[in-house]
């Protein structure tokens, strides 16, 4: 239940604090007075959508803070739970915007996003507008309360898995047979390739490699000259190493002598006359290993030539051509094994079509039998509101598997006959505005009872309507606050005579500019406010009597 409503800085709002009690709850005002303004800030504490201009001007940031009962039991519970939040007595939503269109979200002072904040208010408040009449028109909103109703989620959520599962099936089918299809059209070619691949033999990294070697037997004499240089250099006059070899000798006679100083050097020489043996040999195996054999650098040149001709054919790189021939072997397999798979497929394509057919079997049948009870249910709230002569039925038409959807196979549809001897009919072809309150409030009320939203707001449920049938909705609207809080938005002195709480909401001009106020009514000044909704900007005696008598017929 909502317990409280903070407004700080919001449109004409400086400063407001709004408590609510049980029961049925009525604001009233002068159009304009800011009553849209009051629900409209409600609806950012709910996670509705915010902007900049909401901020009053001259204000850096608005906030609204809404403040509800928390039961331990009820779905906001389980959510805050979810989420890792702290549940406590009072479930506080607050909405900060800033004048820049900037907004932050908290839940108990604890920081959230504004999407967690939309889950939670749907499960604390519902607020019925103008909007709702529009969505009441709407078919595709018709199957939804039907299976709110029918309390059918356990049958929906397994109609949307087996038509995922069905979806899944199909585009695995469809992408086989696409698969298959463009093998089949390409087969020859790809045979035609694969054999001439395999005749080729390419190895990844081969084309690298043979250029490697080739570029080493074209300069093959270039290096074998340099070589031969190196060879006669280590090898002119004395051998190097031996050079090496006397001056470590003649240094090592008299390294005591010098007491260590010489250490160093002898050490030295001692690794530079392994580096330079190691180098002779080096150069020797080199030498040894150097192909010049003219026959070897055509062989290379031939398979060169092969590899860049066939990677221009198949449009790819030399060294690309093995994983090319493994593409090409993994489609003739496929062509091979297609239809084989093909098969399998389709049997599980159809499979799980079937599991899903019977699903949504099952579950159009829950839906007629909910469907039924509703239409019952509706029509007994329809004749305290004055359409006793109205009929109204849900229209639950089978669809095609082609349309079907991962809600069912069913299009529902409220229709209505608001006049003895008419045919039923959508309700946009036969519905007033008044007549479209009325249903859209028999239909709360009907709702109301499996639904575990506590708290209901009727922006001007009673639009268009007046008289015996306004005070029919406001008797109606009482009887609902019994079982859950109920506030509304109201013109109608009727509805607002069946109120237990009533709040007037006005503008005052200061010298800031104009602001919203509200004040909590009783006594004479609410029998005051009413006598004013009954007789305009004038209230005489008459008016005041008039009130007095429908204060008075709430209280019997």
């Amino acid at each position: 239940m909502l317990q409280s409503l903070s407004i700080r800085d919001i449109v004409l709002i400086d400063r407001l604090e709004l408590s609510f009690e049980p029961g049925l709850s009525a604001l009233t005002g002068e159009t304009g007075a800011g009553k849209s303004i009051l629900l409209d800030s409600l609806g950012l504490a709910l996670g509705a959508r915010s902007e900049g201009g909401l901020v009053r001007k001259g204000a850096a940031r608005g906030t609204v803070t809404a403040v509800f009962d928390s039961p331990a039991e009820h779905p906001a519970a389980r959510l805050l739970e979810d989420q890792g939040l702290d549940i406590e007595e009072a479930l506080v939503l607050r909405r900060t915007i800033h004048a820049d269109g900037r907004s932050r979200a908290f839940v108990n002072d604890q920081p959230v996003s504004v999407g967690l904040l939309r889950r939670l208010g749907k499960t604390l408040i519902e607020i019925q507008s103008e909007r709702a009449q529009v969505r009441l028109l709407d078919p595709a909103s018709h199957r939804t309360m039907v299976d709110s109703y029918g309390t059918l989620e356990p049958d929906r959520a397994t109609v949307a898995e087996s038509f995922e599962a069905w979806c899944a099936a199909r585009d695995a089918e469809a992408e086989a047979r696409a698969t298959l299809e463009a093998a089949r059209n390409e087969e020859d070619l790809l045979r035609h390739a694969l054999v001439e691949l395999d005749a080729l033999a390419p190895k990844a990294g081969e084309e690298t490699a043979l250029a490697a070697d080739r570029a080493r037997l074209v300069n093959g004499r270039k290096i074998l000259d340099a070589i031969t240089d190196a060879r006669s250099a280590l090898h002119e006059g004395p051998a190097m190493d031996e050079r090496v070899g006397r001056a470590q000798r003649s240094l090592a006679k008299i390294a005591d002598m010098a007491g260590g100083a010489l250490d160093e050097t002898i050490e030295a020489l001692e690794r530079a006359s392994i580096e330079i043996t190691e180098a002779m040999g080096a150069l020797e195996r080199a030498a040894g290993a150097l192909d010049l054999d003219p026959a070897r650098l055509e062989a290379i040149e031939e398979r060169l030539f092969s590899l860049r001709t066939a990677a221009r054919k198949y449009r790819t790189e030399p060294d690309s051509l093995e994983h090319l021939r493994d593409d090409y072997a993994v489609k003739i397999d496929v062509l091979e094994a297609g239809e084989d798979r093909l098969d399998r497929l389709s049997v599980e394509c159809r499979g799980a079509r079937e599991a899903y057919l019977a699903c949504s079997e099952t579950l159009t049948a829950a839906r007629r039998s909910a469907a039924r009870a509703l239409d019952e249910a509706l029509l007994r709230e329809l004749k305290p509101l004055k359409l006793e002569a109205a009929r109204f039925a849900t229209n639950i038409e089978p669809l095609a598997p082609e349309r079907a959807t991962g809600e069912g196979l069913d299009h529902v549809r409220f229709e209505a006959a608001m006049n003895p001897g008419t045919d039923l009919a959508p309700l946009e072809r036969v519905a007033s505005g008044g007549e479209l309150s009325r249903l859209l409030l028999a239909l709360k009320v009907v709702l109301s009872r499996i639904s575990p939203v506590p708290t209901l707001v009727f922006d001007e449920i009673d639009q268009g309507i007046g008289g015996a049938t306004a005070q029919a909705v406001g008797e109606r609207l009482a009887r609902l606050a019994k079982d859950i809080q109920v506030i509304v938005v109201t013109h109608s002195p009727q509805v607002a005579a069946r109120a237990n709480h009533h709040i007037r909401v006005s503008k005052r001009r200061t010298k800031a500019g104009v602001i919203t106020e509200l004040d909590a009514l009783s006594g004479d000044t609410r029998r005051d406010e009413i006598a004013r909704m009954l007789a305009g900007a004038k209230v005489t005696d008459e008016a005041r009597r008039a009130a007095e008598q429908l204060i008075l017929g709430r209280a019997r």
